[in-house]
């Protein structure tokens, strides 16, 4: 059966005015996954990222890491993370979610975590996208990254902590609000094993970080 790897974009630049950015150790990140895939004499028969820049560089990371920079990142979508301010403002009735995190960072988070899941049981009202529409957007992109792969073909696929989150959900059909968990519990630049059949998808391993867990690479273990 194929394989997919999903990948979560590598640090991204969180509190600054361009969040949709690698950071130095971002891009670092995801230079030693791609490090490791060589490692484990990985060739992607595709490669996909959402088309936000932090997933497409976390994906030339990757490829530069395993020294093959000139392999083509296609670009879908529907990986595209969900649009986390969009979320805030419709549950504080268009509060500053940026003032609120430099007033109090951890009240923010308990303030966003209400928010996500008032998404999820469609409690916004005047949201452009709901969790439904999110959902199929994630599973219309990630059919679209495996179709005619063969039983030893790996794919790639770099998104982010949300798009993981449902996916994830999905897939081990859980409750809807544990996607909440493995987005907030996601490393950057961990990624997860999918076995692909032809009428099913099965998740082998989650969250794995094993280019972070080496001597020396403590710092790079980050969440955000």
């Amino acid at each position: 059966m194929a394989k997919l790897f999903i990948v979560r974009h590598g640090q991204a630049s969180f509190g600054e005015a361009n969040y949709d950015q690698l950071s130095e150790l971002g891009w670092q990140q995801a230079r030693w996954l791609g490090e490791y895939f060589a490692e484990r004499e990985l060739n992607f028969h595709r490669v996909v990222a959402g088309d936000l820049q932090r997933q497409q560089d976390t994906a030339r990371g990757v490829l530069e890491g395993m020294a093959h920079a000139g392999i083509d990142v296609s670009t879908h979508p529907g990986l595209n993370e969900y649009d986390g301010e969009m979320m805030y403002r419709a549950f504080t009735g268009q509060g500053d979610q940026h003032l609120h995190q430099k007033r109090d960072f951890k009240d923010y988070w308990r303030t966003f975590r209400s928010a996500y899941e008032a998404w999820i049981d469609d409690r916004l009202t005047d949201v452009p996208e709901t969790w439904g529409d999110f959902g199929q957007r994630i599973e219309d992109a990630i059919s679209h990254a495996c179709e005619g792969a063969d039983r030893d073909d790996a794919v790639l696929v770099v998104t982010s902590g949300g798009v993981i989150g449902s996916a994830l959900t999905q897939l081990v059909e859980g409750p809807q609000k544990g996607a909440i968990h493995f987005n907030f519990q996601f490393r950057n630049t961990g990624f997860c094993e999918v076995i692909v059949g032809r009428s099913a998808r099965r998740v082998l391993s989650f969250n794995n970080v094993p280019h972070l867990d080496r001597p020396g690479r403590r710092h790079a273990l980050t969440h955000v």
